[in-house]
């Protein structure tokens, strides 16, 4: 009888449980923190959140009783902003076949291709799946939680090297719009970024969402729509200025009913949670406009303009001073991203280089979804610009 060989499948096992194995060393810590700022936000979302908090191999080293003021060794930090539907905390499970963010880290510092830093992991999860890290009347005031209520808590509470010098935010998608965009109108804070498939060139990524998602709102129409003639005429004037006429409102309610939304729901929210973020109003019912006519779909100049100004490569002009402060910007994207965003990147990358701003442009032969490894490049990036001198 032959000797008997071990199937397959258990080495494979076996090699992937090696590989998703978190190296020695780091420790997350969870704290609470209330903010103020997110108090009486307008969606209602909790104003006290956990904040995870990864400290480096060597933190703990002399005794945590060092504390943030103690005369231990100081570390930069990096935020970790998370893109739509996600939020810190998703960022510290366990998965298959790959590594969490913490486990990536330990492994990056232990093979010595990064030094220590300390990380932050923020919730900023809204009930519109998300947000893009900006003051928004419609949905919160995102931006002064990060900059003026989170960078100065970690600083109090760890011992980290206080300045923008050393301090960083890195991010995909909705995160990586959030770090280009703070770069621009936070340089006080942030002295590197890192941009992973950020949202840029809103008529690609975005304009072509819009029709998906007006679909998707029409089964919320009132009165439904029946087989016969139509009055396209009266029925464009009342929905020409972008307000809700209550499609939207019943949208929202039975999605936040749901157990389980589709795929086309979940992309409808993200572009309400963009039309709040780029057009809030006040005065309009939910507090935000949309850049097309509810009807017929055709773009409002007006209001389409507002998300324009909002779009990273537009911006790039009038923040060509802060961004030539950052001590290193990183963007990539994969060239075969479902949100054409490869175009973006690419709209970016160049009109940086026109203004003779310093940044690091790469792209890569895969899509949006689950390209956490390219962070093995930005994150040493990010650590060498930030960290101390000598």
């Amino acid at each position: 009888m032959g000797a008997r060989r071990e199937p397959r499948s258990q080495g494979f096992a076996f090699r992937m449980a090696r590989k998703s194995s978190p190296p020695p060393g780091g420790r997350l810590v969870l704290l609470e923190h209330t903010s103020r700022v997110l108090a009486d936000n307008p969606l209602g979302d909790p104003h006290v959140r956990r904040l995870p908090v990864w400290l480096p191999p060597g933190y703990d080293r002399g005794g945590i009783a060092a504390g943030p003021s103690g005369r231990g060794r100081r570390y930069p930090v990096l935020y970790d902003l998370a893109g739509f539907t996600g939020s810190g905390l998703s960022h510290l499970n366990w998965r298959p076949f790959d590594e969490n963010l913490p486990e990536r880290l330990a492994r990056l510092v232990g093979e010595r291709r990064m030094g220590p830093a300390i990380v932050v992991f923020p919730d900023c999860y809204t009930s519109l799946g998300g947000n893009q890290y900006v003051n928004s009347p419609a949905i919160g005031r995102y931006a002064d939680y990060l900059v003026r209520e989170l960078v100065p808590f970690v600083d109090r509470e760890f011992r980290t090297l206080a300045s923008r010098e050393h301090r960083g935010c890195f991010g995909k998608s909705s995160g990586g719009y959030g770090a280009i965009v703070h770069a621009m109108r936070h340089p006080g804070t942030w002295g590197a970024v890192a941009n992973h498939s950020g949202d840029s060139l809103f008529e690609f990524c975005y304009y072509t969402d819009l029709p998906r998602t007006l679909n998707e709102l029409d089964r919320y129409r009132r009165p439904a729509r029946k087989p016969g003639r139509v009055d396209a005429a009266r029925d464009a004037r009342r929905a020409a200025d972008g307000r809700d006429d209550g499609r939207i409102a019943r949208f929202l309610q039975a999605f936040w009913a749901k157990d389980k939304p589709t795929d086309g729901e979940v992309h409808a929210l993200m572009m309400l949670a963009m039309a709040a973020t780029y057009d809030p109003d006040p005065r309009a019912p939910l507090g935000f406009r949309m850049p097309v006519n509810l009807e017929t779909g055709a773009l409002i100049p007006a209001r389409w303009r507002r998300w324009l100004a909002n779009d990273p490569v537009r911006m790039v002009g009038r923040h060509a001073a802060a961004l030539r402060s950052m001590k290193a910007i990183w963007i990539d994207c994969g060239w075969r991203d479902q949100y054409h965003l490869h175009y973006g990147a690419r709209a970016l990358s160049l009109a940086l280089a026109r203004r003779r701003i310093r940044h690091v442009y790469e792209e890569f032969d895969d899509t949006h979804s689950a390209i956490d490894y390219r962070m093995d490049a930005s994150l040493p990036f990010l650590w060498r610009a930030l960290r101390p001198s000598g």
